[in-house]
């Protein structure tokens, strides 16, 4: 038996994806299960950028030192610029290597205990492209992970929250939860936001994510499989 895999996406950039991630992590580690967490793409990473960077702050919520050598063990894939991860890439003269990006995962996955959690964390959203011909989407799809999508509660984000849910869907994959992180002054309440999207969304959950709350992970918590 193999870890239970989990990817992190979400319907665009700068949603909420790694508050989430970290959250879940230090939820599920003070439930006492195991958990690997794994940011293998990541961009706009720099020396200025590296100590505050997603990889560093999945490291802290794992409790491990923020170091150089972890961060490249968490994140082997790492790009300068701002963009995704293929355009990244291709700046500096590289192609994104798809299948060791799935091998690295695979084996990560495949090494845990019984019982351990490996959570994986995208670059941008669902449909983001990895390679000249992959996405995000097909990152899950080939490390048979279950996704949580992380959506924001602005102006717009029904429709776009639908969108990416469909897109997933779609190829078979089926949201654990539908996370709705609170967009700084949005100017709609953020429980108005997820019932509306509750009404198109099935048997999915939708979770309220207040910024602060950390009650949001435990409930999250609660639908990660033992």
């Amino acid at each position: 038996m193999t870890a239970l895999s989990l990817f992190v996406t979400a319907s665009g950039t700068e949603i909420g994806k790694t508050y989430v991630s970290t959250g879940l992590i230090r939820a599920l580690r003070a439930r006492g299960r195991e958990v690997i967490a794994l940011k293998p793409l990541i961009t706009d990473f720099t020396d200025e950028t590296a100590p505050t960077s997603d990889t560093a702050l999945m490291l802290e919520a794992l409790g491990r030192e923020v170091t150089g050598e972890a961060m490249a063990e968490l994140s082997p894939w790492r790009y300068v610029a701002a963009l995704a991860p293929d355009m990244a890439a291709a700046r500096e003269g590289k192609a994104v290597p798809y299948d060791e990006v799935i091998a690295f995962c695979t084996r990560h996955r495949d090494a845990a205990g019984d019982g351990t959690v490996l959570i994986v964390e995208g670059a941008g959203g669902v449909l983001v492209p990895v390679d000249d011909t992959r996405t995000m989407r097909d990152f899950m799809r080939d490390l048979a992970a279950t996704p949580i999508l992380v959506v924001g509660s602005y102006l717009g984000t029904i429709s776009h929250t639908l969108t990416a849910l469909e897109a997933l869907q779609s190829r078979g994959l089926d949201p654990l939860a539908i996370m709705v992180s609170e967009t700084p002054d949005a100017g709609i309440p953020l429980q108005d936001t997820c019932d509306a999207i509750r009404r198109f969304t099935g048997d999915v959950p939708v979770i309220a994510v207040p910024r602060d709350d950390q009650d949001a992970f435990a409930r999250l918590a609660d639908l990660v499989p033992a």
